[in-house]
């Protein structure tokens, strides 16, 4: 009987959708006459025979042909026959319970306040009530019967057991979700409420997290899903660590701001992202900062496509500039960002001017500044690769200091009020020449504003920016999806981490507190060990760590030795004297200079090398011009080491 109603079910699901629907009709159809009859069963106390003289037959005939007429115009009209019927749930019951009530009004004010001759008017009553009950079944019958084949086709017993951690609006709303996935078995719930604890929430049970380990083995979970958008990221980093070690992978819902519709789909579950490890939670933006040196003013943002540049533009157009100029060298990311923002502009009246320029390209950066004579600029165009600019020091230096400088000339040059240049923790007593450059770029400027107070310059440092070209998270995410293994260039290397977002908005506000050669340090929190960081997010992702102490285990951590040029671990600060500005996560750093007339002629001297590729002294004039700058590798330029192969 069980394989006949299989095959049966494999059949009708194996049926055009046009035959379906008239399918349902006539199901539909065959249900008004069945309630009709079973109202006079009710009303009469026995089965009338509709067929032959009953004293009832011309009163049934009326109420049936009623029943029809009048039920499945308003069924059509409502869309019953549009639902796709094996994922039928409480939304087409609903539907169902309308149209049968919208069809009961009609129904009984003719049956029961008119009335009809030989139709007692309690058939008026009973038979919309019992129309109700049939059709509802008929739908709750084809959501399991056909919903569950329907699954097993296609699942081939390849089901993941998940938990719910949060059993409030957004898991409630996630749990829904999940009943439409194939791949996806919810088995219930977690919560830290005690009060919530050992309830039943929409059939499935609400566990203690922890009593996670055993739960995780007793009920072969495989995946938990992060439902708490509003939760704190030290609360959220917390929950990870509890999950930690019980091989489940771990997926999240953004925060809830993201989640700005007010429903949630399992299309909003993420991978997890660096924050959530870090557990670190921003401060909000003041908006007086933000607004100083942007709202109704012509800004220009150098590097726009690029992972800062580009969220300093997406920050940018939330407070209102009159206009934004793009700047970008890559055709392909500044198209990107330019539809980007023109999609987010919502009507605004904001005009964006995307424009094809290098910024070592003096002249073209003074015709640019020349025509819109900006109010701000943001540099953030700069070649930060450490190995490939160790590799390729005289492109890096080109754009990353003299690219700076020409910048400068052409804001002094058209009367720019605020220059921020966006800088790096790398520049604080550099081991190599992309961090060499970057702190040559802020002496430049800070040279500049010494002689230049018209201009107000100022330099904005920090460290890694999650999501950036080459961040670490993205990088070990695809190795562990690939299998392993992560590498790691040492074992005790530590960096500091900020959002992309946070560090944007702490930018602007920085600058907006500028009065001229200001070095400003954002508090990056604590230093991360990325090898702790790899072991977090292998265990996160349902694998153990392979190593000698677990052999067995599923991903291997490989160190393949620190890269030309990289160091063990980044500082924020040459000296150890920061000053406190109005922001708690902006810091003052007082950093000693070059004075302009002397580092004028040095720079140009510099520039004078660049024709000849002597890599030799170029780097040993980056010495003289950086204090601090020990470089930790041989010279690894490309065309310097090709020339010794041919010598």
């Amino acid at each position: 009987m069980k394989q006949c109603l299989l095959n049966l079910a494999n059949w009708v699901l194996a049926l055009p959708r046009p035959v379906k629907r008239i399918i349902v009709f006539v199901i539909d159809l065959n249900l008004c006459t069945l309630t009709v009859w079973l109202a006079y069963y009710l009303r009469l106390g026995e089965f009338i025979d509709f067929t032959g003289s009953s004293v009832w037959n011309s009163g049934f005939q009326w109420s049936r042909n009623a029943a029809i007429v009048l039920a499945l115009p308003i069924f059509i009209l409502s869309g019953l026959y549009r639902a796709i019927f094996r994922y039928n749930g409480w939304q087409a019951l609903l539907t169902v319970a309308q149209s049968v009530g919208l069809y009961g009004i009609v129904y009984v004010t003719i049956f029961t306040v008119i009335g009809v001759d030989q139709v007692p008017r309690t058939i008026g009553i009973i038979q919309p009530i019992l129309l109700l009950l049939f059709v509802g079944a008929s739908r709750t019958i084809a959501n399991q019967w056909l919903g569950n084949q329907y699954q097993s086709l296609f699942k081939q017993k390849t089901l993941s057991n998940v938990l719910i951690y949060g059993a409030g609006s957004a898991g409630r709303q996630l749990a829904a979700a999940l009943t439409n996935i194939h791949d996806m078995k919810l088995v219930g719930f977690l919560d830290d409420d005690v009060g919530l604890q050992g309830y039943v929430l929409n059939g499935q049970p609400i566990y203690d997290p922890k009593d996670l380990p055993r739960i995780v083995t007793k009920l072969n979970v495989s995946h938990i899903l992060l439902a708490m958008p509003s939760s704190s990221r030290t609360n959220r980093k917390a929950i990870l660590e509890k999950i930690r070690g019980t091989r489940v992978s771990v997926h999240t819902l953004p925060s809830v701001s993201d989640l700005a519709t007010g429903k949630v789909t399992v299309s909003d579950l993420r991978e997890l992202d660096l924050d959530d490890l870090l557990g670190r939670d921003p401060i909000d933006p003041d908006p007086v900062l933000l607004a100083k040196n942007i709202h109704g003013q012509v800004v220009l943002v150098t590097g726009a496509g690029g992972s800062i540049g580009s969220e300093l533009c997406r920050q940018i157009i939330t407070v209102h500039p009159s206009k934004l100029l793009l700047i970008e060298q890559n055709e392909f990311a500044l198209y990107m960002i330019h539809q980007e923002l023109e999609k987010a502009l919502d009507n605004q009246h904001i005009e964006i001017v995307p424009l094809l320029a290098s910024v070592q390209d003096h002249q073209r950066m003074e015709e640019i500044m020349g025509t819109w004579h900006p109010h701000t600029i943001y540099h953030a165009a700069a070649y930060k690769h450490v190995p490939l600019v160790e590799h390729n020091p005289v492109e890096g230096i080109k754009n990353n200091v003299f690219g700076t400088m020409y910048t400068a000339y052409a804001a002094l040059t058209s009367g720019v009020n605020n220059f921020v240049l966006i800088s790096t923790d790398k520049a604080v007593r550099p081991t190599n020449i992309m961090g060499a450059s970057k702190r040559l770029a802020e002496i430049t400027l800070q040279s500049l504003a010494a002689t230049n107070p018209s201009t107000q310059f100022s330099i904005v440092r920090f460290g890694n920016v999650l999501g950036s070209s080459g961040s670490v998270v993205p990088k070990f995410r695809q190795q562990i999806c690939n299998g392993g293994p992560v590498t790691i260039t040492h074992p005790d290397i530590t960096r500091y981490f900020m959002t992309i977002p946070e560090a944007a908005q702490l930018v602007i506000q920085a600058g907006a507190m500028a009065q001229g050669g200001d070095v400003f340090v954002l508090d990056m929190g604590q230093s991360v060990k990325i090898i702790d960081l790899a072991h977090r997010m292998i265990e996160l992702s349902g694998r153990t760590v392979r190593d000698v102490h677990n052999p067995n285990g599923d991903i291997e951590i490989l160190i393949t030795g620190l890269r030309p040029g990289e160091k063990l671990y980044e500082e924020l600060l040459i000296g150890h004297n920061p000053q406190g500005t109005s922001h708690s996560k902006i810091m003052k750093a007082h950093e000693d200079f070059i004075p302009w007339q002397e580092l004028q002629g040095t720079l140009h001297q510099l520039e004078r090398l660049f024709t000849t590729n002597d890599i030799t002294k170029i780097r040993a004039m980056m010495e003289e011009l950086v204090h601090g700058y020990t470089p930790q590798s041989e010279i690894v330029d490309w065309i310097y080491l090709e020339h010794i192969l041919k010598t």
